[in-house]
């Protein structure tokens, strides 16, 4: 375990598992179909990785990055800072995120993609923080859901760090307060 967390709130085994049993869900639900996943970035990169090799269908593969946090707090303002690259236009496209806590960065993601007139419009979240939620979002396909204690690993960060870590954590308080940008 990294000297920087409290605890290892889902070990690396688990990951796999539940993202397999996502990838297994997924299959099954769009059989027949191609499936575009949207992954946001950065925090999804991880996932999006297990998760598209996990689906047993056509999958295309796209990102946005989107904006809302600085540190460890949500600032409630949502930027996009990298757009699509394709046209969505009547695709099944799955929204795919690491985690979903206040649901403000889907709920402005949903609205926006729904614009693009795809098929169809879902979200897959690797975490879910449900006490946090100020927007209802309805996410489809759920690999965890969680209490509300900062966490880190597989994808997820604090200013940058602890993305490569093979499995979710919970971050130290002293780590929050002491840890700088690495440069």
């Amino acid at each position: 375990m990294h000297k920087d967390l409290q605890e290892i709130l889902i070990p690396t085994a688990e990951l796999d598992a539940g993202v397999k049993k996502l990838g297994e869900r997924i299959s099954k639900d769009y059989a027949g179909r191609c499936v575009t996943l949207v992954g946001v970035l950065k925090g999804c990169t991880l996932f999006l990785a297990d998760l598209a090799r996990s689906i047993s269908l056509d999958v295309r593969l796209d990102f946005m990055m989107l904006s809302s946090y600085s540190g460890e707090h949500s600032t409630g303002v949502v930027r996009i800072l990298l757009d699509l690259k394709e046209s969505i236009e009547d695709c099944d496209v799955l929204i795919v995120e690491d985690i979903v806590d206040s649901g403000l960065t889907m709920e402005y993601m949903l609205q926006n993609l729904k614009t693009r007139r795809p098929r169809s419009l879902e979200i897959c979240t690797l975490l879910d923080k449900p006490s946090r939620r100020k927007a209802n979002v309805p996410i489809k396909y759920t690999g965890f859901t969680i209490a509300d204690k900062f966490v880190v690993g597989y994808g997820l960060d604090y200013n940058g760090i602890y993305r490569n870590l093979p499995y979710v954590g919970v971050l130290n308080a002293s780590a929050i307060e002491g840890k700088k940008i690495c440069r």
